[in-house]
């Protein structure tokens, strides 16, 4: 029997690819790692606990955003983790997280204009609604509300949009408009690689709508 081997090309491309995915791969691996800690770390701990976890996991995506700067994926989570760590901490601290937060977002929607399936833009509205405006912080209710409808846009029936786009809007004193996107934060869809923090925001858009009906 002749045993047949691929041809030049076809080697030349396998070895590509072999050079190419290795690297990937790894990142991909990290930055999974980072979402599943950070998944335990919002949902399982409470106060210095969580907080600790939180600084040991921005450090973590610092590093791992250092070595892959050009990665929007890796950004995205650098940035949804120092918001996180920005919510536990106060003062002069919390606003330097949320500020760098901010950046490494801004930064992935140049390299990914969806911004990871819209993660990125949830985040966004999110700072700019909570942080302070000038001249202590960044915080502007259009801006935030403009993250928010491109998050919108990208993932209409995202539990993690709808949820804080409702509670943005119920501080506008728009209630009507925040109850419908309360609504729509209950009946959505957890996502498969993020089941237990959408979990978590599904029963806070509950409290939230009721308090709203």
């Amino acid at each position: 029997m002749i045993r047949r081997f691929p041809s030049l090309a076809a080697c030349t491309l396998a070895g590509l690819l072999a050079l190419t995915s290795g690297p990937l791969l790894a990142y991909q691996d990290e930055v999974a790692a980072l979402k599943s800690q950070w998944e335990s770390a919002t949902t399982e701990l409470r106060g210095s606990e969580r907080r600790d976890a939180l600084s040991r996991l921005a450090d973590e995506a610092e590093a791992l955003a250092g070595r892959h700067a050009d990665q929007a994926e890796v950004l995205v989570w650098q940035g949804i983790i120092l918001a996180s760590y920005a919510q536990e901490r106060s003062g002069l601290g919390a606003l330097g997280n949320a500020r760098d937060a901010r950046d490494a977002l801004e930064r992935a929607v140049e390299l990914d204009p969806d911004g990871s399936n819209g993660s990125a833009y949830v985040t966004l509205g999110a700072l700019y609604d909570r942080v302070p405006g000038r001249p202590l912080g960044f915080g502007n209710s259009n801006t935030a509300e403009q993250m928010f409808q491109r998050a919108l846009e990208i993932r209409p029936d995202g539990i993690d949009v709808n949820y804080y786009y409702a509670a943005f809007l119920q501080e506008e004193g728009r209630s009507e408009e925040a109850r419908e996107h309360a609504q729509r934060a209950v009946d959505g869809e957890a996502r498969v690689d993020r089941p237990d923090s959408d979990e978590a925001l599904r029963i806070e858009a509950r409290t939230l709508l009721s308090r709203l009906t």
